[in-house]
């Protein structure tokens, strides 16, 4: 993925602010004008995906702006594809231009969320210009297959955690940022992934990056504050009233200016891969197997809800701070090999096997190297040629 030289949008900030000026609108025609396309395969996550490039993507309608004016991005759903040993499906990652950090808040209104055997979306934050996870990861929005609670979770280097008793209402599923996994926090409320959150009209997620720690608050679409439902493109932002977030990672366990470099806002949606596609997991609420029963064939109907819907992102600069000075150069992040691990979960009374692990690079990737790397690249793909066959 070419990223061009983003902006960076963060403020120095001493003490946790409550009131955010607002910065950027991401939303209506202009949406996708300051995303960068991945346009490669996911060599990341080992998803059956491609991820196409910005102009493919539009000439096959996986990005576009509806008669809202919301962003749809989506998972093809007309392609026929026949069996083989490897096999992708088109789909879309987008990256953003700006980055962010200290001093910001981002916040993002999503009707409809990718859903599915074998889906796996993910809206996180991965820091630029660093081997992961030098420069940390945020992961907002997450899940696979038919799950049905979000889970949230930071990555970063040895001797940042989440501390104890954080102040959230979410469950605090692993500690450690440094494992491979995260420190994962499960969303409790009702309604906040899959097809219960698409039937409640979807809902709002909001993300404060503070000198004082990081906060993740999730509202079902009944539940969204005033301040954010009467809000406008240009309105300033109060979070006084928002309660307890979902997720907590106050400054005392991870001090975010140590550990996190700029942000930028990754969105995208793969398929199957190293968490929704194993066997054990893709198994414990969906039929088939992953990939010969959704990937391979026409698409649809299987890939039908497979898409986001998002009436808007928007970014907020705490009161009284300035953006720091642009960038003057930017790279990509370096991407390593990924695999993940698996723990139990349980939420809202039920018990589900799911992978700790979390978001797309990332998100839950496992730092390699030499020959640990190789070994992992090859066991990943192996994986994938034998699921394709079963």
């Amino acid at each position: 993925m070419h990223l061009t030289r983003p902006i960076t949008l963060l403020a120095a900030a001493s003490s946790s602010i409550a009131a955010y000026q607002s910065l950027r609108e991401y939303a209506g025609n202009t949406f996708f004008d300051k995303w960068d396309y991945w346009g490669k395969i996911d060599d990341t996550t080992w998803g059956n995906v491609t991820y196409l490039d910005r102009n493919s993507a539009n000439t096959q309608r996986l990005t576009y702006v509806d008669g809202n004016g919301h962003a749809i991005v989506r998972v093809d759903n007309t392609t026929n594809i026949a069996p083989a040993t490897l096999v992708n499906r088109p789909s879309i990652r987008i990256t953003s231009q700006d980055t962010y950090g200290v001093g910001n808040l981002i916040i993002i209104d999503v009707a409809h969320l990718p859903s599915g055997c074998s889906v796996w979306p993910s809206f996180w934050t991965l820091g630029a210009g660093k081997e992961w996870p030098h420069a940390g990861e945020i992961d907002i929005i997450e899940g696979i297959n038919l799950s049905n609670n979000n889970q949230m979770a930071l990555h970063a280097d040895a001797g940042c955690a989440q501390a104890a008793n954080p102040g959230q209402s979410g469950k605090t599923l692993e500690g450690d940022c440094s494992l491979d996994r995260g420190c994962i926090v499960a969303e409790t409320k009702p309604n906040s992934f899959g097809a219960g959150f698409n039937n409640a009209g979807g809902g709002v997620f909001a993300t404060q990056i503070d000198i004082s720690g990081v906060y993740i608050w999730f509202w079902s679409r009944p539940d969204i504050p005033p301040s954010i439902k009467e809000a406008t493109s240009t309105s300033n932002m109060d979070t006084t009233t928002w309660g307890m977030p979902s997720a907590s990672y106050p400054a005392t366990g991870c001090n975010f200016t140590a550990f996190f470099g700029p942000q930028q806002l990754v969105l995208l949606t793969t398929l199957c891969g190293n968490w929704a596609g194993v066997p054990s997991i893709y198994s414990s609420t969906c039929p088939g197997n992953c990939i010969t029963s959704n990937i391979i064939g026409t698409g649809s109907p299987v890939y039908d809800n497979a898409y986001w819907d998002i009436a808007y992102i928007r970014t907020y600069l705490a009161e009284g701070s300035l953006p720091a000075t642009p960038s003057s150069s930017s790279s990509p992040p370096v991407l390593p090999v990924t695999t993940t691990s698996a723990v139990k979960t349980s939420a809202a009374g039920s018990s589900t096997t799911t992978p700790a692990t979390t978001g797309g690079q990332g998100n839950g990737a496992l730092r390699l190297d030499g020959a640990i790397a190789l070994w992992s690249m090859l066991s990943a793909g192996l994986l994938r040629v034998l699921s394709g066959l079963i």
